[in-house]
């Protein structure tokens, strides 16, 4: 587990593709209970320790995932969520280009619990959220291309449907349509980096997560947006 940021009201750490942030039918040990584990041992902490989820993300996604080492910046940070005032960037790579370099996306989502999946419509109708997103290209590489995605809402499984609806599915993601899955069982979206002003604090903060470092392609495209 790695630390990206630590203060007396909230930690965050990188996730893995394979890390879950809260428990849940598979059994395995979840982010939560890790960074439990850690702060207990660090505090020396008997009996219970608060950790509160701010925020979550997919199994197969890797990145930022901010957790509340207490109840108030807990309860503070889910206003600032509600509110939108908190930035999420992401990266994406995809092996198809998008009709435009940039673009802002804008969509309605329907649930599917049963298959754990979302369909895209381009209007409203029965059972759908209000989907929006804007991203830009960063990098172009031999066979793939690397976006940034900042959300204006978040919806499930809102980059992976949308970016698949315009004919782009992430790599790695049978479930939007990508050819082949990645050798370790994710999919190429990465939480890069959030923006919020502390809730208690009122610093500004911004953390950013380095992309996975096992992975050739990761590093390959972050080197290309950085020229």
């Amino acid at each position: 587990m790695t630390i990206l940021y630590e203060d007396n009201h909230l930690i965050a750490v990188n996730k893995t593709c394979n890390e879950i942030v809260q428990g849940d039918k598979t059994g395995d040990k979840p982010l939560v209970e890790m960074v439990k584990d850690y702060l207990r041992e660090k505090y020396d902490k008997k009996g219970n320790v608060f950790c509160g989820v701010c925020h979550r993300l997919d199994r197969p996604v890797s990145g930022v995932v901010v957790f509340a080492k207490t109840s108030k910046a807990l309860a503070r940070f889910n206003d600032m969520l509600k509110n939108r005032e908190v930035g999420k960037h992401y990266w994406a790579v995809v092996k198809k280009a998008p009709p435009e370099d940039a673009m802002t996306l804008r969509n309605y989502l329907k649930r599917n619990e049963k298959q754990n999946k979302s369909y895209v419509y381009d209007k409203p109708v029965d059972g759908t959220k209000e989907a929006v997103l804007s991203f830009r290209t960063l990098a172009k590489g031999d066979n793939y291309r690397l976006l940034e995605v900042d959300l204006q809402t978040g919806r499930h499984h809102q980059i992976r449907s949308q970016l698949a609806h315009i004919g782009c599915p992430i790599k790695g993601d049978l479930k939007y349509g990508a050819e082949r899955s990645n050798k370790n069982g994710g999919i190429s979206l990465h939480a890069r980096q959030v923006e919020f002003v502390h809730p208690v604090s009122k610093e500004k903060i911004t953390i950013t997560a380095p992309v996975p470092q096992d992975d050739k392609l990761w590093k390959d495209l972050e080197m290309a947006a950085e020229k």
